[in-house]
């Protein structure tokens, strides 16, 4: 095992001018991506008044991830990842230019909300995959590490300031500018993608049928048990834990009461744990084991969740939030980051589709489910049991498999 740097070097992956480039574009992007997702969350309470409905949209949304991201696992193992992320993100731009255009003109309804979010979710099916098996290429192995947590860096500080932008815009603006911004913002990410160098030829798996590819996958992730379990517990905190991003607009409107504005203060509470936690990664992921990291995390994030679903004070509420991010990027950076490290290079896109599948995808299903709870028994009680719940079942998964905890 290569012996660990001698100093901190929270942004190692950025001497590598391919990764450089990529990143400064995703993260403008990102900033319009988080103003999107939380203006959405509004307008479908704004357009339905029903809890339900800001669970069903984002559950539509998840619906192509769910259902196409195994296979397009196989096919970017083959593709050229920069193209692929290139086309999806271009249509992804059309798609938040039309939520614009239909909010703008005042003609938008919940059914366009759901159709939009639906097929942005089938671009997203391909295009996680492909850049997340991309990173690995732009920065090699020894800074793979680095280079996940910046980008989770940038995920969370945008996560700051996109929804607490978004919050000002929502309460003195109004919600098309927030669309607006976020469909010019894909410019940066399109531009960013292009100055990349060409891909190097690399000799394509073999072609194979289809369906044998992906169940070669999918037996991959089922017999490894270290990634199993990785998996496993990724899908069960997305299902019960994370839905709480979702019914975000529920808790500010219906249970705290406090708008727009704190809806974004609330937002941004979670970007605000969840960067500390990226940053602290970055500079101290060769010192730690990240598998005493995923032990710790899941069942933190699941209490914190709960915690957060139970008190009536902001500030409080804040204050959880916080660590609820916090302990939410813990997970799954560092999940990424064995998951990225254990799996063969041939295999690593299928992987990847796989906990893109459970990760992005049960997210929104576990809203589903807890927005029709929240109707029959109440939005604090629906979250606090999935935070419970998902708090017992991650201890559970980790005491199974004490060689994932002793990992680094």
């Amino acid at each position: 095992m290569p012996a660990p740097p001698t100093r901190l070097s929270p942004f190692a992956a950025l001497r590598h001018r391919d990764f450089r480039v990529f990143w400064t574009g995703q993260t403008i992007s990102l900033v319009g991506t988080w103003m999107g997702g939380l203006a959405q969350g509004w307008l479908v309470l704004q357009l339905t008044d029903s809890a339900f409905w800001v669970g069903l949209v984002s559950f539509l949304g998840a619906v192509p991830i769910l259902l196409l991201s195994l296979p397009a696992g196989v096919y970017v193992d083959r593709a050229d990842k920069r193209r692929v992320v290139i086309a999806c993100q271009a249509l992804m731009l059309v798609g938040a230019a039309t939520l614009f255009a239909l909010t703008a003109l005042e003609v938008i309804a919940a059914w366009h909300v759901a159709l939009i979010a639906m097929f942005i979710g089938a671009l997203s099916a391909v295009e996680i995959p492909a850049r997340q098996s991309m990173i690995v290429e732009l920065v090699g192995k020894d800074d793979l590490t680095n280079a996940i947590a910046l980008n989770s860096s940038a995920f969370n500080a945008t996560r700051i300031v996109g929804p607490a932008l978004a919050g000002l815009l929502i309460a003195h603006v109004g919600l098309a500018t927030c669309f607006l911004l976020n469909a010019l913002t894909y410019l940066a990410v399109l531009a960013g993608l292009r100055r990349l160098s060409p891909t190097p030829p690399r000799t394509a798996p073999p072609a194979g049928d289809t369906v044998a590819r992906f169940a070669e996958g999918t037996r991959y992730v089922w017999q490894e048990r270290r990634v199993r379990a990785l998996v496993l517990c990724t899908a069960l905190l997305s299902l019960l834990a994370f839905p709480f991003v979702v019914l975000l607009p529920v808790f500010a409107r219906d249970v705290l009461r406090i708008g727009a504005d704190g809806l974004g203060l609330l937002s941004a509470g979670v970007g605000i744990g969840a960067l500390i936690a990226a940053l602290g990664l970055a500079a101290l992921g060769p010192w730690v084991r990240r598998g005493r990291l995923v032990a710790a995390a899941g069942p933190a994030c699941g209490v914190a969740v709960a915690a957060f679903a139970l008190v009536r004070s902001f500030g409080a509420a804040l204050c959880l939030l916080v660590l609820a991010g916090f302990a939410m990027v813990l997970n799954n950076a560092a999940t990424n980051t064995l998951l990225q490290g254990l799996v063969p290079d041939a295999l690593r896109g299928r992987v990847m589709s796989i906990w893109s599948t459970v990760f992005v995808g049960f997210a929104p299903l576990g809203a589903l489910l807890s927005g029709w709870l929240a109707g029959w028994i109440g939005a604090p009680t629906a979250v606090a049991a999935g935070g419970a719940l998902s708090a017992v079942a991650a201890t559970w998964i980790w005491r199974r498999t004490p060689d994932v905890v002793a990992m680094r």
